[in-house]
């Protein structure tokens, strides 16, 4: 239930009122007192460095928003590069960044006076009879006096939601990174895979080759000759599926470029050496990273954007203030609206004031603190998963390290014993058993190897990404602003 007072006023004293309506607004409003801002995100305890690491110096953190380019790989850069500019995850975070932008400009609208034109004709008739006809035209204004806040919340509320959008751009962005590095990762990792097996595949058939002769000779039976077809077309068998995976990973880096599947097919026809990237990164502590992630930005205007909305739900149980207007023109002939019309016009001052409305007011507010409340949570959330992901992606940077050094030492050992195998099995110093597992081992180690060494670049490119990499906070967060913000007059 609403009152609402529109009292009308005389001409002579429309200044006057108006003037005491402000007064008496402005005095409502220094009577009421809303809940106090409190928009500052949780206070959680992080720590000063990470687990594992030495103790944070005066160091530069490595500048990771273009991380890409510390592989040194052109291709990866350039797919990258198209990825943030055509993928379909990306755009559609644009274009929601556009939509936040409009919606904060339309709240940003409220706090002004709305004026409007009208025009009218009429022709009456009474019994057949003319009684004549009239024609109006006039400017209509009408402005809401903003007393507890409530636009002004709105305003808030939509300035802290566009530029979360913005942050979540950003987030965007740093995600399609990292996951057309990994995808680009994988598919030079799967041709290295298909070397190695083409290269072992290679060494079997001479083996084959060469027990076939030992068996014409009579100095093998037909049991070797098999074993080693065998060790062969098992090898064999492994290049359809590892060809089957390295065309599904083009076509998989094509659409996230936003392309159609088969669009890198030449781009990606010629095999490319695995992208590692370099060891001297420096992290930054995990405060600065937790200010660079996107994420957490996001969550920290959210927060924002919550208590507006809650500032909102509270002033709309409070007064509602408005001021109104009309200047216009009034005559019985179309011409006379230019050559002797009466001018019209009237003032109207109003308020209103929920009365009862089932609690349904007070209801919002508590929704909107819920809201808040819940807003504060994922704070928590993304804060801790923010330092789960960085410590999480330095254990498995170190460990896939030591993995790697050891099953290098490994296939280097494998080759060795490999070789001098075959030598001896063609003087006939060892059984073709002793040929056939050190082959199958040098296989083994050396594909170990090339998954072990994909890993540790896989590594460093979730650890670009925990860390906040992949994107420019000033850049999207100026996208945040409306045209008019960006280029004041």
């Amino acid at each position: 239930m609403l009152l609402n007072f529109r009292p009308r006023l005389p001409g002579d004293s429309r200044l006057t009122h108006f003037t005491t309506a402000a007064a008496v607004a402005v005095l409502l409003a220094g009577c009421v007192s809303l809940s106090a801002r409190d928009t500052a995100p949780p206070v959680l305890p992080v720590p000063a460095g990470w687990s594992g690491e030495a103790a944070p110096t005066a160091q530069t953190a490595t500048d990771l928003a273009q991380w890409w380019q510390r592989f040194n790989d052109p291709l990866l850069a350039a797919l990258v590069e198209r990825a943030l500019q055509a993928n379909t995850t990306v755009r559609g975070a644009q274009a929601a960044l556009v939509q936040a932008r409009a919606l904060r400009d339309v709240s940003a609208a409220g706090l002004g006076p709305t004026v409007g034109s009208s025009a009218s004709a009429q022709r009456g008739t009474s019994g057949g009879t003319s009684t004549g006809s009239s024609f109006r035209a006039g400017l209509d204004a009408s402005w809401e006096l903003d007393v507890f806040g409530a636009n002004r919340s709105a305003l808030q509320g939509a300035d802290a939601t566009a530029f979360a959008s913005a942050a979540t751009l950003g987030d965007v962005q740093r995600s399609i990174a990292a996951e057309v590095a990994l995808v680009y990762i994988t598919l030079r990792t799967i041709e290295a895979r298909l070397a190695i097996a083409n290269d072992n595949l290679a060494l079997q058939l001479e083996t084959l080759q060469i027990t076939d002769w030992r068996l014409q000779a009579g100095l093998v039976s037909s049991l070797e000759a098999e074993q080693a077809r065998a060790a062969a077309e098992q090898t064999r068998a492994q290049l359809p599926a590892l060809q089957i995976t390295l065309e599904q990973t083009r076509h998989a880096l094509a659409v996230l470029t936003g392309q159609p599947p088969a669009a890198l097919a030449d781009v990606l026809a010629a095999p490319g050496a695995l992208p590692q990237a370099p060891a001297d990164l420096a992290a930054a502590i995990p405060a600065d990273t937790l200010r660079q992630r996107p994420d957490v930005r996001a969550a920290e205007f959210q927060i924002s954007a919550a208590w507006s909305r809650v500032a909102q739900a509270e002033a709309a149980r409070l007064p509602n203030f408005k001021l109104g207007g009309s200047l216009g023109l009034s005559a019985l002939t179309l011409g006379g609206l230019t050559n002797g019309a009466s001018v019209v016009s009237s003032l109207l001052a109003s308020v209103s004031l929920p009365i009862f409305n089932g609690g349904a007011l007070a209801a919002q507010v508590r929704a909107q603190q819920a809201a808040l409340d819940q807003a504060r949570t994922g704070y928590e959330a993304t804060v801790l998963s923010a330092l789960q992901e960085v410590e999480d992606a330095l254990v498995a940077l170190r460990g896939d390290r030591e993995r790697l050094a050891r099953l290098q030492l490994a296939a280097g050992a494998a080759a060795n014993a490999a070789l001098l195998a075959r030598q001896r099995y063609g003087s006939g110093l060892v059984d073709f058993q002793t040929v056939l597992n050190t082959q199958q081992t040098q296989l083994s180690t050396q594909d170990s190897v090339a998954s072990a060494a994909a890993a540790v670049s896989a590594d460093h490119v979730r650890l670009y990404k925990a860390l906040g990499g992949g994107w420019q906070p000033e850049a999207v967060q100026a996208l945040s602003l409306s045209p008019d913000q960006a280029n004041p007059p």
